[in-house]
């Protein structure tokens, strides 16, 4: 009798479950995206005390590497946010990932186009098109956003966490190695194109989130909205300050 050896590949767990499905999914990137946020808030927040002086902005960095003594030791606190937010990075970009694959899968034709002896009626099927191409929009923008901000995080890990790729860097001196880093011109470009990427990533990831999570209403679309764009328009300019402020001379 032939006896079948195939291992069940579906998870057991509810964990799994949930993972494998889209709607799983798509909670675990707004859930990774939330977490992503908080800290962006923080960062820039912190970013800005560069307007403060040398002094205020070594110190609040050293700051930093104390939260949590005596009971954590030195550098504790920041390792756990790193290895948080590396966890929020690897799970947001995993998921959306794959379900970019499922909606290729999903969808592996083109749109059919009308044959050119046939003209279809503008009211009945201009809004499905001008939708197709919101959501492709909207698509193709959170996709390219991503894999620029993928790539961005690399870059500023090398250029100001381990100072790799930043020649005139000097370990303890953090507000000289910003400095530093906007001061050449390849630096400010690539921290700008990342920001602009940042605030279209946010603008549109914070609508998506929060229709995920269910907190969309028809009483608060409106309202959320205007969140996120306010989040993105903040963020991105608050971001931005600090190069800029860097090239025009006010921080030096």
């Amino acid at each position: 009798m032939a006896v079948d050896t195939r291992t069940d590949r579906r998870p057991s767990s509810y964990a799994g479950i949930l993972w494998h499905s889209t709607v799983g999914k798509k909670t675990a990137m707004a859930v990774s995206g939330i977490v992503m946020l908080l800290y962006l808030v923080a960062h820039m927040l912190g970013n800005l005390k560069i307007f403060f002086g040398a002094v205020e902005f070594d110190g609040y960095a050293h700051w930093l590497r104390t939260i949590g003594e005596p009971f954590l030791h030195h550098e504790w606190f920041l390792w756990i946010a790193r290895i948080v937010l590396l966890a929020a990075v690897i799970v947001h970009a995993v998921a959306a990932y794959q379900l970019s694959r499922r909606d290729i899968a999903a969808r592996p034709a083109k749109y059919a186009h009308p044959s050119p002896g046939r003209r279809p009626s503008r009211r009945r099927f201009a809004p499905q098109l001008l939708f197709k191409k919101r959501a492709s929009y909207a698509t193709r923008t959170m996709r390219w956003g991503g894999v620029i901000l993928g790539l961005f995080i690399v870059w500023h890990i090398l250029d100001l966490t381990t100072l790799t790729v930043n020649p005139h860097a000097a370990a303890g001196h953090p507000y000289a190695n910003v400095v530093a880093t906007f001061s050449t011109w390849y630096g400010n470009v690539i921290y700008i194109v990342a920001m602009l990427a940042l605030g279209l990533h946010i603008r549109h990831g914070f609508w998506s989130a929060a229709q995920t999570l269910g907190a969309n209403r028809p009483t608060r679309d409106r309202v959320l909205k205007a969140v996120a764009n306010v989040l993105a328009l903040v963020l991105t300019v608050g971001f931005l300050a600090v190069p800029v402020s860097v090239m025009t001379g006010v921080v030096s």
